[in-house]
């Protein structure tokens, strides 16, 4: 088997799927701005119907863990980059 078979193939561990969906939350929230969306948005936009818990948790948990390392600012339900993300995105967009 080919050596890119086997990390296509390979089951991503808690961490690393972790890191992806927050990837994918922080990107879809600097690709929104400025217009700021909703925890709930959010999850409807991700899994595309009305998620209950098992689909809805691991985006919760990407929204409190961007905003615990200063990504996201959370006021209520409305959630937006910081400014040091959207710096960050302007420089590696480029």
């Amino acid at each position: 088997m080919h050596e890119s078979d086997d990390r296509e193939r390979r089951v991503l561990t808690p961490a690393e799927e972790d890191e992806r969906i927050q990837a994918a939350v922080l990107g879809h929230v600097l690709a929104e701005y400025p217009d700021q969306l909703t925890v709930a948005e959010l999850i409807r936009e991700f899994t595309q119907v009305e998620a209950e818990f098992p689909e809805s948790d691991p985006i919760e948990r990407a929204v409190r863990d961007l905003v615990g390392i200063g990504l996201l600012h959370r006021q209520g339900e409305a959630i937006r980059p910081t400014r040091a993300a959207l710096r960050f995105h302007q420089l590696t967009s480029d």
